[in-house]
């Protein structure tokens, strides 16, 4: 069992950046592959960035490549999402999730993972 918790979510102004962290604890943290994910008002779940378990792949939605950036720290239990110059249409819940992987593969499906965060709410503003 692990349990994903996220933080660094806010309101900020369009353009600006904020830093998601999501910590993980229970089983080894190196032994599972992480993403992200987002979910807007009215809409679908969808996929923005994930980081293999190895932290050699790491892959992203068309419509914040460039801009963001994960990355994972294993000795801390943790993996981060850097988000730049961000826009109105990325306000949403943002969500990590994991899933058990010892390969250099990456996960972009919602049905790939298995335990999921709570959520934080990421707000950009004109």
């Amino acid at each position: 069992q692990v349990q994903l918790v996220e933080s660094g979510g806010g309101s900020v102004q369009a353009g600006g950046s904020l830093r998601l962290s999501c910590a993980a604890s229970g089983r080894t943290f190196s032994g599972y592959a992480m993403g992200w994910f987002r979910q807007a008002p009215g809409k679908e779940r969808e996929f923005v960035a994930a980081i293999a378990s190895s932290s050699r792949t790491t892959y992203y939605a068309d419509s914040v490549l460039g801009r963001f950036t994960i990355s994972r720290d294993n000795a801390k239990n943790t993996v981060y999402l850097q988000m730049n110059s961000l826009k109105l249409e990325d306000t949403a819940v943002y969500y990590c999730a994991a899933r058990t992987s010892y390969s250099a593969s990456y996960y972009s499906r919602e049905n790939d993972y298995t335990y999921w965060g709570q959520g934080t709410q990421v707000t950009a503003s004109s």
